[in-house]
């Protein structure tokens, strides 16, 4: 047991002292090991810039949906609104002496 005690709290002090960085294996793939950190950078900070899209376009898709239920409430006051029932209610509160015609309307026309 206190050999492996002491094997590990020598490797510890080994890594954690900088020693490790001075040996063969280190100093011949240093560039690789550079090139695994970056790769690595690259790979988190365009997680976290396609986490923030995906967070706007659910922001987006819920503004368009509250956009489409307005849009269409509007369209219906203006359906109502453009009734003719609505249209003789408005003329007769306006006062403005307007009567709908009982005749039908006539189409004059050139002769060819």
């Amino acid at each position: 047991m206190k050999v492996k005690f002491n094997n590990i709290r020598k490797s510890f002090v080994h890594v954690f002292g900088g020693n490790v960085l001075t040996e063969n294996f280190f100093s011949k793939n240093l560039m690789f090991i550079a090139i695994l950190v970056i790769i690595m950078i690259l790979f988190i900070s365009h997680r976290y810039t396609v986490l923030q899209r995906i967070a706007q376009m659910e922001r987006l898709k819920v503004e368009l949906k509250d956009a489409k239920y307005e849009s269409l409430d509007i369209s219906s006051d203006l359906t109502e609104a453009s009734r003719q029932s609505q249209i003789e209610k408005r003329v007769e509160q306006s006062e403005l002496g307007l009567k709908v015609t009982n005749e039908p309307v006539y189409r004059i026309q050139k002769k060819k």
